[in-house]
């Protein structure tokens, strides 16, 4: 029986976002283009109704559109924000098309990354809403855990997405696994 499930995730939009989070117009603007406080601290996450904002490194953060948002990230606001963003000190890119997403769901999801991935996912050390860098098998991954504690999204460079899709099946084998029709961004 299968007791985890894997689907791919969509990604509508996903900016990064740079600039330095000591300089207060520069948070000041990116909370009003998106309506999130960015997190400082690293690893870690903050959200809004529209987006949610990944910790990616001191200057970098990765903006995701999350799923059932009334305030769309969408292409034609892309301009307007970075120019606003820009204005601040700030930059701003689409890497939309850049990462595929998966989820990993189900009582065992720890172990399977576990078996992969360099990182310790007990919820002691890697808590809900926490995300991170490093490696799934060989392939450099942004992990990020959302409110489901036994859940995880995986997010890779699309050119590595067929590898990480296998290393994911053949870890959750053992553990037995339905792989679910693809959903959107938590």
């Amino acid at each position: 029986p299968a007791t985890l499930t894997l689907r791919e995730i969509s990604i509508a939009t996903a900016w990064n976002l740079q600039g330095n989070p000591m300089d207060a117009t520069f948070l000041a603007s990116a909370q009003r283009e998106f309506d999130v406080v960015l997190p400082l601290v690293p690893n870690t996450t903050s959200q809004s109704e529209a987006c949610l904002a990944m910790w990616l490194g001191p200057r970098s953060w990765l903006l995701v559109a999350r799923d059932g948002s009334t305030h769309s990230m969408v292409c034609s606001t892309f301009a307007a924000r970075r120019n606003a963003l820009n204005d601040a000190g700030g930059a701003l890119f689409d890497v939309s098309a850049s990462r595929v997403g998966f989820m990993i769901e189900g009582p065992a999801a720890a172990s399977v990354m576990a078996t992969q991935c360099p990182l310790d996912f007990h919820p002691r050390m890697f808590a809900t809403a926490q995300c991170a860098q490093s490696l799934l098998g060989h392939v450099n991954a942004l992990v990020y855990r959302p409110t489901a504690a036994s859940a995880f999204v995986v997010l890779v460079a699309r050119s590595m997405a067929g590898d990480v899709w296998h290393a994911l099946c053949v870890s959750a084998a053992q553990h037995g696994y339905e792989v679910a029709h693809a959903g959107a961004f938590p």
